[in-house]
């Protein structure tokens, strides 16, 4: 889908990969529909982004209701044509280590919400014959890791729905394109770098600039799924995601306690 001219839907915008993915979209000629939980960031980066029209719309998804209330809003100003479900929250530690409403919002913003947005919007762009859908999953939507079964699950689950709803729209006919982008570590800006771990060296990190690339490319080649990672990080993955049980011992070797520094990291985060 070519994205100048077109109405871009953007959750999670304020954080460091959603100001990358706005700022790539805009120079692109996409109108901008930011959403976050902050407010007064949300119109800076408004006005700061190239082009004009930029709207913000302020919300916070891990309440109940606000998925849909958000996707009205952004209706009612204007068509939708791109819809970047960006938004996450941090699901790292041990499941005995979360409260039952910090699993509720862990699973709420990183999976309902994105699906509820794409049920809310899809209508609309099928009757129009064209549109985009867009998730930003994670390199741990295909392979397990230590300390992370809340967040893995939401990440798993996100490209499940991604990939499935893209087959269902594919048999259709129904011109809506439906792609995931999966980031692997993430310097300078995301849950990562908040956490302040470090990773092994070599490993290699990603910025939040090469996420949005990532993300341009899903749309405008209407790709199933776009990896955002060094190739050392997709060949480990890939490893873990044939044989999950050799990967899982491998890991427990030296992953622990890199898991346990970026869980401690995010606690506060939830």
């Amino acid at each position: 889908m070519e994205i100048a001219g077109k109405r871009a839907l953007l959750t999670g915008a304020t954080g460091g990969i959603g100001r990358a993915i706005a700022t790539a979209l805009a120079e692109r000629g996409a109108e901008l529909a930011l959403s976050s939980r902050k407010g007064e960031e949300l119109a800076a980066l408004a006005t700061a982004l190239p082009g004009g029209g930029h709207a913000t719309l302020v919300a916070d998804l891990a309440e109940p209701g606000a998925a849909e209330r958000l996707a009205a809003d952004a209706a009612a100003a204007g068509e939708v044509d791109l819809l970047v479900a960006n938004a996450g929250l941090p699901g790292s530690g041990r499941l005995t280590g979360f409260s039952v409403e910090e699993v509720s919002r862990a699973v709420r913003v990183n999976l309902e919400a994105p699906m509820l947005l794409a049920r809310a919007l899809l209508p609309a762009m099928i009757e129009r014959g064209g549109g985009h859908l867009l998730f930003v999953s994670s390199l741990a939507g295909k392979a397990a890791s230590p300390r992370a079964s809340v967040y893995n699950a939401t990440k798993f689950g996100l490209r499940g729905f991604a990939l499935a709803l893209r087959e269902d729209l594919a048999g259709d006919r129904a011109g809506v394109g439906v792609s995931v982008v999966l980031p692997g570590f993430i310097r300078d800006a995301g849950m990562f770098a908040d956490a302040g771990a470090k990773l092994p060296p070599g490993m290699g990190t990603s910025t939040p600039e090469e996420v949005a690339a990532g993300v341009v490319k899903a749309i405008e080649q209407d790709r199933a799924e776009v990896a955002v990672a060094p190739v050392q990080q997709r060949l480990l993955v890939g490893f873990a995601h044939v044989l999950p049980g050799l990967a899982a011992r491998v890991q427990r070797r030296g992953g622990a306690k890199i898991a346990d520094d970026v869980a401690r990291g995010q606690t506060d985060k939830r």
